[in-house]
């Protein structure tokens, strides 16, 4: 087809540009990420072949893609960053664009924004776009602890399209307490998945992970721009030493994506008109014959961990759009973080060999080129473009992966001119977002098969164990990790053949654990006996009669809670629930400022690992049942997590000086501890969405009102005031109170008034057989005070 036959708003791709730097080179000179974007963006318009000055102006749109320090909140920028990434650097080659875009996170970013662009310049919603990306990792590291160092920190005026991280459905709480904070230690999930599959031995799959990457570094050590230009053999690649030690198994650190990087590049698109009006001669275009963009399901969601069929899809539809086989592509380059991203792609799904005569990467892929953070891909179209003009008429492939084998985009390249073309990647996502996915289990318990593991190493040579198990009982699928010291389980995940064994999994506050049998677990995570202890670090416990007063004891801290303090609090509820001789609690918090000021925020903030018992917060908020009366007894804050434990007892006592209120919005924080449920049921519902969505603040008398209290005292006197209370509720007897919690909670969820009181239960069956309803009528009929016995 010749170019004159196609409309003037056909997207090409004009110029490719790329730079780097390392610090062991001459001439080093330590520049920041905006810098080394600018630097390949200046390459990227001369790359053009026409006038830069006249190119950089007519630039109407640029997009950035995110570094690493941009791409997780509250990621550290030692040396500052930039506010505005995209405008930072137009700004510096003499751009002026009306539109910028900083894209969301993940490893597919530089080729989902070519095709995105190129739809938007064949739509007519943009003529000259610029993208890139950058990482100055390498040099952020080296310099961050100089006595001069540099300040990479700017502000740039004018308008930003941020997308967000892009982080959904790729991180959450659930795979945080397991261990699965990194890629290595997920990835490696994947690639023991396959393993399996294939029926290979640990040595055999090592050595195919060595002879995929082995022709990669033979590519890197030629390539300019690469991080870690040096040639090495399958062997060792994957020969674990004291420089290529463990990272998470089955990965040495040589087969690990290389972050610590200084590079850039960028691509510049144009629409044919624009690409004529400005004079770039045709033998720079490049077009965009086959594209895709698709999205695995979430990791849990996947019917098979050992492949991502999503981006084998992305691949072959790519090609389809492309109305070419990938026998007739000239050039691939393969998203290369771990082995599988590869494996998975080029090999399973379209059958091409570690030894592919094209080869699978152009760069060196992203553990000898480097992993240029999101950026990687942005290097590997401007490589294949390069190839493209080399030989004018071939085909180049891109594969780019993002997030855990999560997302996956892929272009076709090459001078034959052509149309562009819609794909079908819509109708492609809706199917795979249809897949049945399996059932789960967060709170696993029982006899278990592997599905698949890994074992995480950290520098100190702590090995932990990371396991997705199937329940026995019901099939559906959990994590897991091992408990430190139970080298039996360790030595089946880090040595023998895992996958298919059985194994017993138990939840703790931590999380599931799994080991070798029930009665390992026993002896590792033994039932608690309930019962108090002589001492506590951060509650003080004290008897009276038949009354159990508990005092949160860190004044300091305004009484708020830490893990370990949960714990206590679980513990001490537990003896007080099960102890027959205790009737009636009264929790309250020592000195005069706070009841509680709820999660200690210093701690989380601290990165302490963070967990709460099975019973909640304080012991409490997930209690199914309190069979005994809880007086809460308030005086100062009772805030967040603190007024959270106040809705959940059944009497609160405040004094003058008492304020509720749940502040968690106030620090970027849900009140999930029962806050958000229990406070609607408690208040009117129009005052409960203000303090919710507010954090406003009420006080002792306005807490009564509301009914969220049921007396005020004089302040300082709340403690006195709830040991009152509860001598009225010890004037009643035991067992009838005990049975009446018990035919409210029974009912609480029957929202008929008649088929809750009709709702039967054995509750009145054992006040019929008490001595103490005996007791209570006798004493009655006698005319005397009741001797009540809780029986």
């Amino acid at each position: 087809m010749s170019t004159t036959d196609l409309d003037p708003r056909t997207p090409v791709l004009v110029g490719v540009g790329q730079s780097s730097e390392r610090i062991d080179q001459p001439g080093y000179l330590g520049l920041s990420a905006v810098e080394l974007a600018a630097a390949a963006a200046r390459e990227a318009l001369s790359d053009t072949g026409t006038d830069v000055d006249a190119v950089a102006a007519a630039v109407d749109t640029v997009a950035g893609v995110r570094q690493f320090e941009i791409s997780t909140p509250g990621a550290p920028a030692p040396l500052g960053r930039s506010d505005n990434y995209p405008r930072s650097v137009a700004g510096r080659i003499g751009a002026h664009p009306r539109r910028a875009v900083l894209e969301v996170g993940g490893g597919q970013s530089p080729q989902h924004l070519v095709n995105e662009f190129a739809a938007t310049i064949a739509g007519g919603g943009a003529e000259v776009v610029l993208l890139f990306g950058s990482e100055a990792i390498s040099t952020t590291r080296h310099l961050a602890g100089a006595d001069e160092r540099p300040d990479f920190a700017e502000h740039t005026d004018g308008r930003l399209e941020d997308r967000g991280y892009g982080l959904k459905g790729l991180v959450s709480r659930y795979a945080a307490e397991h261990g699965l904070v990194g890629a290595p230690e997920m990835y490696g999930l994947f690639e023991n998945a396959r393993r399996a599959r294939l029926g290979l031995s640990r040595e055999a799959y090592a050595r195919s992970m060595g002879e995929l990457f082995a022709p990669f570094t033979s590519v890197a050590a030629e390539n300019p721009y690469a991080a870690a230009p040096v040639e090495r053999d399958a062997a060792e690649l994957v020969t674990p030493t004291d420089t290529n030690r463990p990272i998470a198994a089955p990965y040495p650190r040589y087969v690990v994506a290389r972050d610590q990087v200084n590079q850039g590049a960028a691509v510049l698109l144009m629409s044919l008109g624009a690409a004529r009006r400005l004079g770039v001669p045709q033998d720079k275009w490049v077009f965009l014959h086959g594209h895709a963009d698709l999205r695995e399901r979430n990791l849990l969601e996947r019917a098979d961990l050992s492949s991502a069929p999503a981006s084998v899809m992305a691949a072959r539809h790519a090609l389809e759009v492309a109305g070419i086989d990938v026998d007739e592509v000239a050039t691939f380059d393969f998203y290369s973080c771990f082995p599988i991203a590869v494996s998975n792609t080029a090999v399973d799904g379209l059958g091409l060999s570690a030894d592919e005569p094209r080869g699978l990467t152009l760069t060196g892929g992203l553990p000898f080129f480097g992993g240029a953070g999101n950026n990687y891909s942005m290097h590997a179209i401007a490589e294949t473009v390069q190839r493209a003009r080399a030989k004018p008429g071939t085909f180049g492939f891109v594969g780019a992966n993002g997030g855990m084998l999560s997302k996956y985009s892929v272009g076709v390249y090459s001078t034959t001119p052509a149309p562009w073309q819609a794909d079908g990647s819509a109708a492609l996502q809706a199917q795979i977002d249809s897949w049945p996915a399996p059932p789960q289990s967060h709170k696993a318990h029982g006899w278990a098969t592997i599905e698949t593991c890994t074992v995480k190493h950290d520098r100190t040579g702590r090995r932990t164990g990371i396991v997705v198990g199937r329940l026995e009982a019901d099939g559906s699928r959990f994590l897991a990790t091992t408990t430190e010291g139970d080298n039996d389980i360790l030595a089946l995940l880090a040595d023998g053949e895992p996958v298919g064994r059985r194994v017993f999994a138990k939840w703790t506050p931590r999380g599931n654990r799994v080991t070798t049998s029930e009665a390992r677990m026993a002896e590792l995570h033994p039932v608690r006996v309930p019962g108090f202890r002589d001492d506590y670090e951060n509650i003080l416990v004290r008897r009276d009669g038949h009354v159990l007063e508990v005092t949160i004891n860190r004044p300091e801290q305004r009484n708020s809670l830490t893990p370990p303090a949960n714990d206590e609090l679980d513990e001490v509820f537990d003896a007080f629930f099960s102890d027959a001789d205790l009737w009636v609690a009264i929790l309250t918090g020592a000195g005069d400022k706070a009841f509680s000021a709820g999660n200690d925020l210093l701690w989380s903030a601290g990165g302490k690992p963070m967990w709460v018992p099975d019973n909640g917060f304080a012991g409490l908020t997930s209690r199914r049942s309190l069979p005994k009366p809880v007086i809460a007894a308030v005086s100062g804050f009772a805030m967040g997590g603190g007024c959270e434990i106040a809705l959940a007892c059944h009497l609160v006592v405040a004094d003058q000086s008492a304020q509720f209120a749940l502040s968690e919005v106030k620090v970027g924080l849900i009140a999930v501890a029962g806050g958000l449920i229990r406070l609607p049921r408690a208040v009117p519902q129009k005052l409960a969405n203000e303090m919710i969505l507010t954090g406003r603040r009420l006080s002792a008398d306005e807490a009564l009102h509301h009914g969220l209290v049921n007396r005020v005292v004089p302040a300082g006197t709340a403690l006195d005031g709830a040991r009152a209370l509860a001598a009225d509720i010890l004037a009643a007897s035991p067992t009838s109170v005990r049975i009446s919690l018990q035919v409210m909670e029974e009912t609480q969820g029957i929202s008929d008034t008649v088929d809750a009181v009709s709702h039967p239960t054995d509750a009145v069956d054992d006040l019929m057989l008490s001595e103490d309803m005996i007791e209570g009528l006798t004493a009655f009929a006698q005319k005397r005070p009741a001797q009540w016995k809780n029986r």
